[in-house]
């Protein structure tokens, strides 16, 4: 993996910062064109994890085609970014399903909601998207 212009373990601290920062998450459909849409993320290690539906543009271009890239970026000046690029892999586990839609629903919703926004977002055809990194570019400071 590349890191560039950023601390070792910069680019995780910023992906699981808190505030949470929404991903931007990019696919290519079936017909070769590109698809971008937001997406709520958490890290395991390494890995980013988020859920879809199975049904959207972006469920099926990952069961399709599993190479994602991921973009995560600070908006206020000094200005920093991460990209990630990566393979996919997909979760229909019940278990599975409830512990990240739970972990998830917290980032980015509060504790105090993170229960109810699990179980509402745990049921099919929701699917646990787990992205490995095969490379990261991390810029910090873009404008310093």
């Amino acid at each position: 993996m590349g890191y560039t212009d950023a601390p070792e373990g910069w680019w995780q601290e910023f992906v699981s910062a808190l505030p949470a920062r929404t991903a931007k998450l990019a696919v290519v459909r079936g017909d070769g064109s590109p698809h971008v849409a937001p997406v709520w993320v958490d890290l395991d290690g390494d890995d980013i994890v988020f859920l879809t539906s199975a049904d959207t543009i972006k469920g099926k271009a990952i069961l399709r085609d599993p190479r994602v890239s991921l973009c995560l970026d600070d908006e206020r000046p000094p200005f920093s970014f991460v990209t990630i690029t990566g393979t996919a892999t997909t979760s229909a586990d019940p278990d599975e399903l409830l512990r990240w839609a739970t972990t998830i629903g917290g980032r980015y919703m509060g504790e105090e909601r993170a229960e109810a926004v699990g179980r509402r977002n745990a049921v099919p055809p929701e699917m646990v998207v787990r992205v490995r990194p095969t490379k990261v570019v991390a810029k910090l400071d873009v404008a310093d």
